[in-house]
């Protein structure tokens, strides 16, 4: 039989990608629902082709144009955020490829697993916002949550076989994004447009500003933490510029394994779609006589503040990661919109880290206010730059 997969955020990077992966391997997947929230002409085109049971818009001011554009398909249209949330309680699911980016993609989640779907995890601010309660409920609900970044997707297919053999640490690889060696002054004059010129990757604006401050590589460290239970002491991030080395498992007998691969996100969706099981596609695979060379350094975190400051709210723990996550959210917004500088990002987060309450064992509401006031004190921030 097909797995029938919902995919939670259709319209953004790695939604469209998990498209053109399940098109290809039609005979292994079918669609079962699709959500975006605003860019609803793009949903509209993904349901007429893929033919998914239901459709959500979250923006319920598109409510009526997707309904129309739908209505002679037989497909269902819900909107609104709740109906995002409860979309996924659907029987006829059997994975939800969570592609929300953001805070919004947490409460899906967390019904995800509760309603015992598989989830297909592309949205690392839900580990990062409330690992302790989104981890606690995949092993009470015995359900998985499998990695689709590239980081992660590798150190989990190093782990497959290994029987819980002991981990000295494990190393997420960046690729120092299109800023390795800017100095200060050059720092200071980058504008949004050239932080988007990913020199690896085709991913959302979002994750490219992250990739960019190498808060992305803070969050995926975060995340790390929780997907494969490690102390912050277990975690290293190195620079490699060519993208191929995607992650790295030290064991305890010195010994080392790695994932490689070229830069292409269809690689780890697909995994993360068909394990555990290897399905034969049409991507390229990789030559290393055509590379040559791999090279490696330490991240400069005195240029790219933003990964320390993630490693300090990982170390802190409590709800300092959520403070940090909703900082960055706001701070980036910012940034895309040029209201401040790309210099300015990291020192809205410590500022924001350094004035807001910190809850050593918080539960949801408290993640949920918590999210809340950053938002409104990250905004007063900005305002005085």
């Amino acid at each position: 039989m097909k797995k029938r997969i919902a995919i939670l955020g259709s319209t953004g990077s790695i939604g469209t990608q998990a498209l053109e992966v399940i098109k290809e391997q039609k005979e292994f997947f079918s669609v079962e629902v699709l959500t975006a929230f605003n860019n609803y002409p793009l949903l509209i085109r993904q349901a007429i082709e893929h033919r998914p049971n239901a459709v959500v818009i979250g923006n319920q001011n598109y409510y009526h144009e997707v309904n129309e554009a739908l209505s002679s398909h037989n497909i269902h249209v819900y909107a609104g955020k709740k109906a995002i949330d409860q979309i996924v309680e659907m029987d006829t699911i059997d994975l939800v490829l969570m592609a929300i980016v953001g805070f919004n993609g947490l409460n899906p989640t967390l019904n995800s697993l509760k309603n015992h779907k598989t989830v297909a995890l592309a949205n690392k601010e839900s580990l990062v916002i409330a690992g302790d309660i989104v981890s606690r409920l995949s092993l009470e609900t015995k359900t998985p949550i499998i990695p689709v970044d590239s980081e992660h997707s590798a150190i989990f297919q190093c782990l497959m076989g290994e029987f819980n053999n002991p981990i000295e640490k494990v190393v997420l690889t960046a690729s120092g994004g299109p800023f390795r060696g800017f100095s200060n002054e050059q720092l200071g004059l980058v504008t949004a447009k050239e932080a988007l010129a990913h020199p690896n990757w085709h991913m959302g604006d979002k994750v490219t500003i992250d990739s960019a401050t190498l808060m992305n590589k803070g969050l995926e460290a975060i995340e790390a933490k929780w997907l494969f239970n490690l102390k912050p002491t277990q975690i290293e991030v190195i620079i490699h510029p060519q993208s191929i080395v995607h992650s790295l498992v030290y064991f305890t007998d010195s010994s080392v394994k790695a994932q490689l691969g070229l830069p292409d996100m269809r690689l780890p969706i697909q995994f993360a779609l068909s394990y555990p099981d290897r399905l034969t596609n049409s991507l390229a695979s990789l030559d290393l006589l055509q590379i040559n060379t791999l090279n490696f350094e330490k991240p400069d975190i005195e240029k790219f503040r933003n990964l320390a400051l993630a490693f300090e709210a990982m170390k802190k723990g409590g709800n300092m990661p959520c403070i940090l996550n909703a900082a960055n959210e706001v701070a980036v917004d910012a940034f895309l919109n040029k209201q401040i500088g790309f210099i300015d990002i990291p020192g809205i987060i410590k500022s924001c880290m350094m004035n807001t309450s910190f809850i050593q064992k918080p539960e949801m509401d408290d993640y949920i206010e918590t999210d809340k006031i950053v938002r409104i004190k990250a905004k007063e921030f900005i305002n005085i730059i």
